[in-house]
C-alpha cells in the first residue's frame, strides 16, 4: 500500500478515511520502532548478565569455598541437579518429593551439603516448588537475573554456587518474601536423623 501525505485523497474512499489510513500507518511505524528500542536495550541488558555469568552459564567469575570442575559435577550429580544448580535451570512445578515434607529438619544444597533453610521457615505457597520465607544467615548469595527480560532476584548456595532459585515479594510475615526453590537443588536432613549420623 502506498502512503499518501494527509488530504490527498484515495480513490473510492472519502478524503478523511485517507487521512485515516495515513494516521495508523505511522502509529505503526512509531510502535513498531518503540518496540525495537526496548528490545535492544534489553537485548544489551541479556548480554550485559551473560558476560558476568560467564559463556558457559556458570559463575566462573566469582569464586566458592567448593570449587569443582564442570566434569566432577557431572559425575556427582544427577543431570536434572546438574541443569539446575551448575546451568541455573527450572524444575517443572509439581515434580518435587519436598513439595509434601512436613518433618522438623534442615534443606541442604544439594551440591554441597550446606544448610540453607530450617524447616520453621517452609510453607505451602501453592506455586508448585519448594516455599521458604527465611533462610540460614550466610547461607545465600544474590545476583539479578535477567533470563526473563525482566529482572528477578537469583539466588544461589553461598559456598558453592549452585543456583537454587528466585526470590519473590509475595511471601508471608514476618519477612513478605518467597524463596522459591527449585526442590532437585535441595537435600532433606531430618533432625533424628542429623543426630544419628
Amino acid at each position: 500500500m502506498r502512503i499518501r501525505p494527509c488530504g490527498a485523497r484515495v480513490v473510492g474512499l472519502p478524503p478523511t478515511y485517507g487521512a485515516l489510513i495515513v494516521v495508523v500507518m505511522k502509529r505503526r511505524t512509531i510502535i513498531g520502532g518503540g518496540l525495537g528500542v526496548v528490545a535492544v536495550a534489553l537485548g544489551a541488558r541479556l548480554a550485559a548478565g551473560a558476560l558476568l555469568e560467564g559463556a558457559s552459564g556458570t559463575r566462573s567469575a566469582q569464586e566458592f569455598a567448593v570449587d569443582k570442575s564442570d566434569q566432577a559435577w557431572r559425575a556427582q550429580l544427577s543431570p536434572e541437579a546438574y541443569q539446575v544448580l551448575r546451568k541455573a535451570g527450572t524444575e517443572a512445578p509439581g515434580s518435587s518429593r519436598l513439595n509434601s515434607v512436613k518433618a522438623v529438619g534442615e534443606y541442604r544444597c544439594a551440591g554441597c551439603d550446606q544448610t540453607l533453610f530450617a524447616s520453621d521457615t517452609k510453607y505451602d505457597s501453592g506455586t508448585g516448588w519448594p516455599s521458604f520465607y527465611d533462610y540460614v544467615d550466610g547461607a545465600l548469595g544474590f545476583k539479578t537475573d535477567y533470563k526473563m527480560l525482566i529482572p528477578r532476584r537469583e539466588y544461589h548456595c553461598s559456598r558453592c554456587g549452585g543456583h537454587q532459585g528466585h526470590v519473590f515479594k509475595d511471601g508471608p510475615a514476618p519477612t513478605g518474601l518467597r524463596y522459591c526453590n527449585n526442590g532437585v537443588a535441595l537435600s532433606f536432613v531430618a533432625a533424628e536423623q542429623d543426630r544419628t549420623g
